[in-house]
């Protein structure tokens, strides 16, 4: 037992993730990590959050969940700032926690972070597919249910072939190179803000102040509305929209001068998006009564559409649409080098980790659009949208408390960061305190996931991972 102990919590040396990953082509600015970040968060997000946690849990005070989930996952992102400086490895929280914590623990962290990323392109793709349905009804486009939905009994679908669609353009988009896809993001993002702030500029004027009272709707009993209650279940749901910096750390390897660009990239990310979700939100939930959200995918289009400005509401249809395919773009970059990242270690078959002739990760890849295109296809949109913030919150604590281990050994085998995070040793801990608060206002849905994951992924380390483990093979 001692040894089996002793073989799970052996760490890897920083120089040897170095020299694993140095045949990574290092293409990644601040403007391309900041295009890669902004993608994420304002994808899906910001098209379909608003309105579906307004209906859901909080009412007009979604705009206080978004400002509450972003101090949650700002402190976290002052913690992966320094983390990605010091370490820029792939992989990000998984790479990192085998180097500071061991092997089992990198393991955890990198399968709650696989969690994060295969349940949001679901969750994108699902959306886009909505946004991409109402677009069609508004120029009398109508195709059956059964080909244009997840498998529902109700609604009569069976499987999405749009957001098979999607995730296979991606597919298709990621083989061309790194630098094409970010080249392409980065021009999407600037479209993406364009039509926000157009949205915001029509819907002001269509604003209703009554729909804003109560700003805090009072908390109904047995429910996860309203309330103080409602707000904070609302702050645990939006907290999927901040998985954009996990995929800026996750591509650390492929940074220029990662000292400087990660944490300007990651935490440029999070200040820019925060402020575009608070304004959105608030707008939104001012033109109509937050219930009309409930189960809306598309509601931004829809709150125009509904006030007569079709005209606007199909630009920010398309657009959405591009800004969805950024988001799909940018997570599963992040998750194929995720999956590089196990299949470099041996946690997993090794074919994973290998590069193809344009040194990208093409097999990690070719796995992970494989099992997106099944989940997303036949999955429920509402369903996924209640599962995906338990591994962004697990990856948060784990790398605000690994900080301590961090800075034990700058200066000696890991050099020292150009970037610290502030008021250390006080900061870390409130990061992680807030995430596991967080966490604990996840539905049960998501809860009970995130059980089930882990239970999964630990038989998989003890029945493969610790037996195929590089590290521990040179035992």
């Amino acid at each position: 037992m001692q040894r089996l102990w002793h073989k799970m919590i052996r760490k890897e040396r920083p120089d040897v993730y170095e020299d694993k990953d140095s045949h990574l082509t290092r293409t990644l600015g601040v403007k391309e990590l900041l295009g890669l970040g902004l993608g994420i968060v304002i994808g899906a997000a910001i098209f379909t959050l608003p309105g579906i946690v307004a209906a859901e849990h909080a009412g007009p005070a979604v705009a206080l969940s978004f400002i509450f989930a972003a101090i949650g996952a700002g402190f976290a992102a002052l913690a992966y700032g320094e983390m990605a400086a010091a370490l820029p490895f792939a992989g990000s929280a998984y790479s990192w926690m085998n180097v500071v914590f061991g092997e089992v623990f990198g393991w955890i962290a990198g399968w709650a972070l696989l969690a994060e990323y295969f349940v949001s392109v679901a969750f994108v793709a699902s959306g886009w597919s909505s946004y991409f349905r109402g677009f069609l009804a508004s120029i009398d486009i109508h195709l059956p249910p059964a080909l244009t939905m997840p498998f529902d009994p109700q609604t009569g679908g069976i499987v999405d072939l749009f957001a098979v669609l999607l995730i296979v353009l991606v597919f298709w988009v990621l083989n061309q190179g790194l630098s094409h896809a970010t080249r392409l993001e980065n021009v999407i993002v600037i479209l993406k803000v364009v039509v926000v702030l157009l949205f915001v500029f029509v819907g002001l004027r269509e604003i209703h102040w009554s729909n804003y009272v109560p700003f805090i709707p009072k908390h109904r009993p047995g429910t996860s509305f309203g309330g103080i209650p409602g707000i904070w279940a609302g702050t645990s749901q939006i907290f999927l929209a901040y998985v954009g910096f996990d995929a800026i750390a996750a591509n650390s390897a492929e940074a220029k001068n990662p000292q400087r660009t990660m944490p300007l990239g990651i935490i440029g990310t999070l200040l820019g998006a925060t402020t575009l979700f608070v304004i959105v939100a608030l707008v939104l939930v001012g033109m109509f009564k937050y219930s009309v959200y409930a189960n809306n995918a598309e509601p931004a289009a829809w709150a125009l559409r509904h006030t007569g400005h079709y005209l606007t509401a199909n630009l920010l249809s398309l657009v959405a649409l591009a800004g969805m395919f950024a988001a799909i773009l940018g997570m599963m970059l992040a998750a194929s080098r995720l999956l590089y990242s196990f299949g470099r270690d041996g946690m997993l078959p090794r074919r994973l980790g290998q590069l193809n002739q344009q040194n990208l990760p093409g097999h990690a890849l070719n796995a992970l659009t494989i099992g997106a295109i099944v989940v997303s296809s036949v999955v429920p949109f509402t369903f996924l949208a209640n599962l995906v913030s338990a591994g962004t919150l697990i990856a948060f604590i784990f790398v605000s408390l690994g900080i301590y281990a961090l800075r034990r050994r700058e200066g000696k085998d890991i050099p020292v960061p150009a970037f610290k995070m502030p008021f250390y040793p006080v900061l870390p801990a409130v990061s992680a305190l807030l995430s596991m608060i967080i966490f604990a206002g996840l539905s049960i849905d998501g809860k009970l996931l995130a059980l089930g994951w882990f239970v999964v992924g630990l038989l998989i380390y003890a029945v493969y991972g610790i037996r195929h483990s590089v590290l521990n093979k040179k035992s």
